[in-house]
């Protein structure tokens, strides 16, 4: 969810599929697993290439590569 600057909300929908290839905001490769959704929005959950195990993202700290 982003907030305009005159306070309205606009609702940022999910731009990721399963098996997409993202870079994170720190610069680890992964690859996307998993799209869900809780009760604080909608999430990617990417297996990294360097660590074991799967992380959440929010869609702004991801990009397609």
């Amino acid at each position: 969810m982003l907030i305009k600057e005159d306070n309205t909300i606009m609702h940022k929908r999910i731009k990721f599929q399963i098996g997409d290839r993202v870079i994170t905001n720190n610069c680890r490769l992964g690859t996307v697993v998993r799209v869900d959704r809780d009760d604080l929005g909608e999430y990617a959950v990417v297996r990294l290439d360097i660590l074991p195990g799967e992380f959440a993202y929010d869609p702004t700290d991801l990009e397609k590569l």
